[in-house]
């Protein structure tokens, strides 16, 4: 079954900060499993790693809200950048999947293991 990225909604799976500059910074937690994000992250000085995002992908980020899909946070991009995205739709799918394969984001309602095994 194909699917089409451009119907999918993102929903992100991590937390997130703006710095000064309006820039979004992402807080990936140093662990992910329960024993450690339980007894070993709050103990911790900076329990996090921080991904600094850059215009392009602080705009996407902060679209990501649960409810918008690809296609609308791209038409979005395209209002807001115009041609310094071209071609948006193929750079924000590249941007997507890094944020999925970083584990930042899954998509709403859709999942990526089920898809793989039933592609294989």
């Amino acid at each position: 079954m194909a699917v089409n990225l451009l119907e999918l909604v993102p929903v992100k799976t991590v937390q997130s900060e703006e710095s000064q500059e309006g820039k979004v910074i992402i807080l990936k937690p140093k662990f992910k499993y329960n024993f450690f994000l339980k007894y070993v992250l709050p103990k911790m000085k900076h329990p996090y790693y921080k991904v600094d995002l850059d215009e392009f992908g602080s705009f996407v980020w902060k679209q990501i809200d649960g409810k918008q899909t690809v296609k609308e946070i791209g038409l979005r991009l395209k209002e807001n950048f115009k041609e310094k995205v071209d071609p948006v739709y193929d750079r924000l799918s590249e941007y997507i999947h890094s944020l999925v394969r970083a584990e930042f984001i899954q998509f709403k309602d859709f999942d990526i293991k089920k898809s793989e095994k039933s592609n294989a």
